[in-house]
Protein backbone atom coordinates (compact mmCIF):
# COMPACT_ATOMS: atom_id res chain seq x y z
CA UNK A 1 0.00 0.00 0.00
CA UNK A 2 2.84 2.36 0.81
CA UNK A 3 4.31 1.63 -2.63
CA UNK A 4 0.97 2.53 -4.23
CA UNK A 5 0.91 5.90 -2.44
CA UNK A 6 4.51 6.54 -3.44
CA UNK A 7 3.55 5.65 -7.02
CA UNK A 8 0.71 8.20 -6.90
CA UNK A 9 3.04 10.91 -5.63
CA UNK A 10 6.18 10.22 -7.66
CA UNK A 11 4.94 8.88 -10.99
CA UNK A 12 1.35 10.08 -11.30
CA UNK A 13 2.16 13.39 -9.61
CA UNK A 14 -1.30 13.71 -8.04
CA UNK A 15 -2.10 16.49 -5.58
CA UNK A 16 -1.56 16.07 -1.84
CA UNK A 17 -5.31 16.02 -1.23
CA UNK A 18 -5.71 13.15 -3.72
CA UNK A 19 -2.91 11.22 -2.03
CA UNK A 20 -4.52 11.72 1.37
CA UNK A 21 -7.91 10.66 0.05
CA UNK A 22 -6.40 7.46 -1.41
CA UNK A 23 -4.68 6.82 1.93
CA UNK A 24 -7.96 7.26 3.82
CA UNK A 25 -9.75 4.90 1.45
CA UNK A 26 -7.09 2.22 1.94
CA UNK A 27 -7.23 2.58 5.73
CA UNK A 28 -11.03 2.28 5.64
CA UNK A 29 -10.84 -0.73 3.32
CA UNK A 30 -8.40 -2.61 5.53
CA UNK A 31 -9.87 -1.74 8.92
CA UNK A 32 -13.61 -1.63 8.23
CA UNK A 33 -14.25 -3.81 5.19
CA UNK A 34 -11.54 -6.48 5.25
CA UNK A 35 -11.08 -6.32 9.06
CA UNK A 36 -7.31 -6.64 8.70
CA UNK A 37 -4.63 -4.97 10.85
CA UNK A 38 -2.51 -2.21 9.32
CA UNK A 39 1.18 -1.50 9.59
CA UNK A 40 1.62 1.45 11.97
CA UNK A 41 4.08 3.17 9.59
CA UNK A 42 1.44 3.17 6.86
CA UNK A 43 -1.00 5.07 9.05
CA UNK A 44 1.59 7.77 9.75
CA UNK A 45 2.42 8.41 6.07
CA UNK A 46 0.51 11.51 4.97
CA UNK A 47 1.12 13.92 2.11
CA UNK A 48 1.69 17.58 2.96
CA UNK A 49 0.38 20.41 0.86
CA UNK A 50 3.10 22.72 -0.41
CA UNK A 51 3.03 26.22 1.05
CA UNK A 52 2.78 29.02 -1.47
CA UNK A 53 3.61 32.58 -0.60
CA UNK A 54 1.16 35.10 -2.04
CA UNK A 55 2.31 37.59 -4.65
CA UNK A 56 2.14 41.08 -3.17
CA UNK A 57 2.26 44.29 -5.17
CA UNK A 58 4.45 47.14 -4.03
CA UNK A 59 2.91 50.49 -3.07
CA UNK A 60 4.16 52.03 -6.34
CA UNK A 61 2.60 49.21 -8.40
CA UNK A 62 -0.74 49.65 -6.64
CA UNK A 63 -0.66 53.42 -7.24
CA UNK A 64 0.02 52.83 -10.96
CA UNK A 65 -2.92 50.44 -11.21
CA UNK A 66 -5.27 52.79 -9.37
CA UNK A 67 -4.27 55.72 -11.62
CA UNK A 68 -5.35 53.71 -14.67
CA UNK A 69 -8.86 53.01 -13.32
CA UNK A 70 -12.02 54.87 -14.21
CA UNK A 71 -14.02 56.64 -11.51
CA UNK A 72 -16.66 53.87 -11.56
CA UNK A 73 -14.21 51.18 -10.47
CA UNK A 74 -11.68 53.31 -8.59
CA UNK A 75 -13.74 53.69 -5.41
CA UNK A 76 -14.34 49.93 -5.18
CA UNK A 77 -10.67 49.19 -5.78
CA UNK A 78 -9.70 51.67 -3.07
CA UNK A 79 -12.13 50.02 -0.63
CA UNK A 80 -10.62 46.63 -1.43
CA UNK A 81 -7.03 47.79 -1.06
CA UNK A 82 -7.19 50.32 1.77
CA UNK A 83 -9.81 48.65 3.95
CA UNK A 84 -8.88 45.05 3.19
CA UNK A 85 -12.32 44.09 1.94
CA UNK A 86 -12.88 41.02 -0.17
CA UNK A 87 -14.64 41.53 -3.50
CA UNK A 88 -17.99 40.07 -2.41
CA UNK A 89 -17.85 42.03 0.85
CA UNK A 90 -17.45 45.23 -1.14
CA UNK A 91 -20.23 44.32 -3.57
CA UNK A 92 -22.63 43.64 -0.67
CA UNK A 93 -22.00 46.97 1.10
CA UNK A 94 -25.08 49.02 1.83
CA UNK A 95 -25.33 52.74 2.58
CA UNK A 96 -26.27 51.92 6.19
CA UNK A 97 -23.04 49.88 6.56
CA UNK A 98 -20.89 52.99 6.19
CA UNK A 99 -20.84 55.00 9.42
CA UNK A 100 -19.32 58.34 8.41
CA UNK A 101 -19.47 59.81 11.94
CA UNK A 102 -17.59 56.87 13.46
CA UNK A 103 -15.49 56.44 10.29
CA UNK A 104 -16.23 52.71 10.22
CA UNK A 105 -17.48 50.23 7.65
CA UNK A 106 -19.56 47.33 8.89
CA UNK A 107 -18.86 44.19 6.87
CA UNK A 108 -21.86 41.90 7.07
CA UNK A 109 -21.69 38.14 6.57
CA UNK A 110 -18.01 37.95 5.61
CA UNK A 111 -16.10 34.75 4.91
CA UNK A 112 -15.86 33.82 8.60
CA UNK A 113 -19.63 34.36 9.07
CA UNK A 114 -19.16 36.84 11.97
CA UNK A 115 -19.77 40.51 11.13
CA UNK A 116 -16.76 42.79 11.52
CA UNK A 117 -15.92 46.46 11.25
CA UNK A 118 -13.05 48.17 9.52
CA UNK A 119 -11.84 51.76 9.62
CA UNK A 120 -12.89 54.25 6.95
CA UNK A 121 -10.16 56.68 5.88
CA UNK A 122 -10.93 60.38 5.49
CA UNK A 123 -10.16 60.22 1.75
CA UNK A 124 -12.60 57.38 1.18
CA UNK A 125 -15.20 59.02 3.43
CA UNK A 126 -15.20 62.09 1.19
CA UNK A 127 -15.33 59.97 -1.97
CA UNK A 128 -18.25 57.91 -0.64
CA UNK A 129 -20.13 61.06 0.37
CA UNK A 130 -19.67 62.48 -3.12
Amino acid sequence: MEQFLIHLAAEKKVAASTQNQARSVLIFLYLEVLDLPLNSTFQSVQARRPKHLPTVLSKIEVERILRQMSQETLLMAQLLYINGLRLMECLRLLVKDVGSEQRQIKVRDPKGIHDRTTMLTVTLKLSLQA
